[in-house]
């Protein structure tokens, strides 16, 4: 081979080279950006679990499932988890101490979130150490050391699907919040709420406490509702105006015969927050709210020298009611003297202190046409129809010898809830009665309320002395709708009401906010909620 030929060939052999080392370049170029997009490495770990065979994918399934399985055994039980469709939570209201033990008002809330109603339901609740019972509404109960066992009233032993119901209780106990909550239905076990689960509850429910469940219903009624029972107007004196009332049919009827409604307010215990026992007070809710009544709450028996029967400064007492009743005269208030028997539970209990007591008040402002007596708050425990008739004919004829025709208002069994009954079976003989309902609107619904209408389908004259908008023991959270519902009936019948309370204790049933501090010259920023409502409640009702 010639020198030219053989250059050619190495050319040609140098070119093959230089064209592979290219080649081979570009393809580490590429796999190395392969190696580093995120894209790629997913599509790659995807492509390696499906080479897996189907034995060791298998046994990572098991593992992972093992994995879950642990994690949810240390998860605390939550008490409202979505996947449950009956439960029980329990709610701590209120705190104080009571003969070296701590009580406390509770709220338990059965939810049915079934599409079928539940029946037959019942509920125990275990504590730590042995616990007291002092009171329980909405349901029966026995109590065996340190477990409760709660049983359904007639009214209330249905859940309805999608619904849920109240009972509350008041208790003394070394420690107040329950280890376990067990709700049964036919008496078998469908859940069980344990003290760590009560625990996230109860902190839940601080951060609602005086708050609304509806956030877009704040400080507003809730309804656009115009009824034909605008009855009276904002007055400057309402008693010169209307003079003494008189009951006509389930009526208040005023001095020229006219319908007339009280709507007010009711003080809390006299002499719990005496400093809200002023002119002053009452002239702000006269002027801000409008109402044109407030309700004297003198506790009967607490226990302590707070009450007029259990050791208190009677004299005392009476003086501070006299000044509050003097102050709500003076600005042209009609005023309601509230025996107010609670931990008494039964009238009778105290009745010759009532006979006594009735005796001189009466006596005293026999003068005075705008006052109203309530003898007997809340009768409960137990307590029938029968015994709060009998103590009523009692203590009515001794009001009437000084008082002939002022009204006198009746508390019926079971915290005043039970109207139905005495309208079964009323006081003859006697003319300006009146029959007490008292209703807090997130516990007491469609059932109380048909109470209600039963009784004034009946001819009872009903008067709704006390409520609330939150749950029966005075806390809780705000139920618009069921106030709304509430008010609805109210206006719809005519009757007359006083919220409960005038005080800023640290609870949602109080008009005024906890952080106020005044005891005068009061504004609508120192409101509660509750106050907001009420206050637009009563100044749309002109």
């Amino acid at each position: 081979m010639n020198q030219k030929k053989k250059a050619i060939v190495l050319w040609g052999v140098i070119i093959v080279l230089a064209a592979a080392v290219v080649a081979l370049s570009v393809i580490l170029v590429t796999k190395s950006r392969k190696n580093n997009d995120p894209d790629e490495q997913k599509n790659a770990g995807t492509e390696a679990v499906i080479e897996e065979s189907g034995q060791d994918a298998e046994q990572k399934a098991e593992d992972g499932a093992d994995q879950k399985k642990e994690k949810g055994a240390s998860d605390t039980q939550k008490s409202t988890d979505d996947k449950k469709t009956l439960y029980a939570e329990v709610t701590v209201g209120s705190t104080w101490e009571n003969n070296g033990m701590t009580a406390a008002t509770e709220t338990v809330t059965i939810y049915n979130k079934t599409d079928k109603a539940a029946t037959d339901w019942s509920v125990d609740l275990e504590f730590s150490g042995k616990v007291t019972i002092d009171q329980l509404w909405n349901g029966k109960y026995t109590a065996d050391g340190s477990v409760v066992h709660v049983t359904a009233e007639s009214y209330n032993e249905e859940i309805p699907a999608g619904g849920s119901i109240d009972f509350g209780y008041n208790l003394s106990a070394s420690d107040v919040k329950p280890v376990r909550c067990t709700l049964m239905i036919a008496g078998k076990e469908v859940t069980t709420v344990t003290g760590d689960d009560q625990q996230k509850n109860d902190e839940n429910a601080a951060q609602t406490d005086g708050q609304s469940v509806d956030s877009d219903k704040k400080d507003q009624s809730g309804s656009d509702k115009v009824t034909d029972s605008k009855i009276g107007k904002k007055e400057d004196d309402p008693y010169k105006v209307h003079g003494k009332l008189a009951v006509s049919g389930t009526d208040l009827v005023d001095a020229s015969g006219s319908k007339f409604r009280l709507k007010g307010v009711s003080t809390h215990g006299l002499t719990w927050f005496a400093d809200f026992v002023s002119k002053d007070t009452y002239q702000y809710f006269k002027d801000s709210f409008g109402i044109n009544l407030v309700r004297f709450a003198m506790y009967t028996d607490t226990g302590d020298s707070y009450g007029y029967c259990s050791g208190g400064n009677k004299s005392e007492i009476e003086e501070l009611l006299g000044k509050g009743v003097d102050a709500a005269t003076d600005l042209g208030l009609y005023a309601i003297i509230d025996w107010h028997i609670l931990n008494d539970n039964d009238p009778n209990m105290h009745i010759d202190d009532a006979k006594d007591f009735f005796d001189r008040i009466s006596k005293k402002y026999a003068s005075y046409g705008n006052v109203i007596y309530e003898i007997a708050n809340e009768p409960n425990g137990g307590t029938t129809w029968d015994s709060v008739k009998s103590y009523a004919e009692t203590i009515i004829p001794i009001i009437r010898k000084n008082a002939p025709d002022a009204i006198i208002i009746v508390g019926t069994p079971t915290w005043s809830q039970d109207v139905d009954v005495a309208a079964a079976d009323p006081i003859t003989d006697q003319t300006n009665l009146m029959y007490a309902v008292h209703f807090y609107a997130a516990t007491h619904k469609d059932d109380l309320r048909n109470k209600v209408q039963s009784a004034l389908d009946s001819g009872l004259p009903v008067f709704v002395s006390e409520f609330g908008l939150c749950d029966a023991s005075g806390n809780g959270s705000i139920d618009y709708d069921q106030s709304d519902a509430w008010f609805d009936l109210i206006d719809d019948k005519n009757l007359s009401y006083a919220a409960w309370n005038i005080s800023n204790k640290a609870e949602t049933s109080s008009l005024f906010d906890s952080s106020c501090t005044k005891k005068s010259g009061f504004t609508d920023d120192d409101l509660s909620d509750s106050g907001r409502y009420i206050k637009e409640k009563i100044e749309s009702s002109y």
